[in-house]
């Protein structure tokens, strides 16, 4: 597996492995069978893994400790403070101080069983709390040891300019496929190409249009989140499924899957895809 560099010096494989859907949101899920899916990405080289508290909430980072074993000083584990978090998993408001980013790092080093991140997000800005805080606050968890390098989660070019002031950003996490190109207009990404920060894109298929595995919206199960997604309305995806056929007709003529054109085209454009 080739290797890039994010911000901060944080190098990672060009391609990472998002690992949200092993527990959340997309609908049922097969423990042995995430597991198989974590090690065998391990084997091939696909060592930078992300995750987050609210991903469960917690199920996600548990299931990674189970999954790497004895092998975690293999792989690249990034995990994010997510809104207000209880331990019992009741969800409140976004919560950007340094006391709850603090509670939030030292129990997901618990449940992901190690005892370092080595990137760490805020998963979303606290409107509440200056940008400046929150960093300021996981520069400290850098100090300490508990954490070797900090991003940002879909934040804005103002915030993130002002957060990598206070502390070096590694590394920013926003949307990006074919589907979804905002960062590429509204100044994310130029900024972060100026302040020499890396660029991790989260859905680059899609959420899963942009392969061979979502065809028709009874793909998805009841209780898929996606179902209530704009893109994912019947009229909207019958649109959509025709944009695919013209990508899927590319993928034939080069002999490879349309996934890979779709990865290709986001990391031609200098981001570390994460598909799940």
């Amino acid at each position: 597996m080739k290797q890039t560099t994010l911000g901060d010096g944080l190098v990672v494989p060009a391609l990472g492995l998002g690992a949200m859907g092993m527990s959340a949101f997309y609908g049922p899920s097969d423990e042995q069978e995430s597991i198989a899916t974590l090690r065998h990405a391990i084997d091939l080289g696909v060592t930078f893994i992300d995750t987050a508290e609210a991903y469960g909430p917690f199920e996600n980072e548990k299931l990674i400790a189970r999954a790497l074993g004895d092998r975690r000083d293999e792989v690249i584990l990034a995990t994010k403070a997510s809104s207000e978090t209880d331990d019992d998993g009741t969800v409140h408001g976004r919560n950007g101080t340094p006391e709850y980013i603090r509670r939030a790092c030292e129990r997901s080093l618990r449940h992901l069983g190690t005892d370092v991140i080595d990137l760490y997000y805020l998963h979303r800005v606290d409107p509440n709390v200056p940008i400046e805080e929150s960093v300021g606050g996981m520069s400290e968890l850098v100090a300490e040891g508990k954490v070797r390098h900090i991003g940002l989660s879909e934040a804005s070019a103002s915030t993130i300019r002002r957060a990598h002031a206070v502390h070096p950003l590694a590394a920013v996490q926003s949307e990006l496929s074919l589907f979804a190109r905002d960062v590429l207009h509204n100044d994310e990404k130029a900024t972060m190409d100026e302040l020499g920060i890396g660029f991790v894109a989260f859905s680059p298929l899609g959420r899963g249009v942009l392969t061979d595995g979502v065809r028709s919206l009874d793909d998805l199960a009841p209780n898929d989140a996606r179902r209530g997604l704009p893109r994912f309305q019947p009229e909207a995806f019958e649109a959509n499924r025709a944009l695919v056929e013209r990508i899927e007709a590319i993928a034939r003529s080069k002999g490879v899957t349309t996934a890979q054109v779709a990865l290709a085209w986001v990391m031609c454009l200098g981001a570390v895809p994460i598909p799940g």
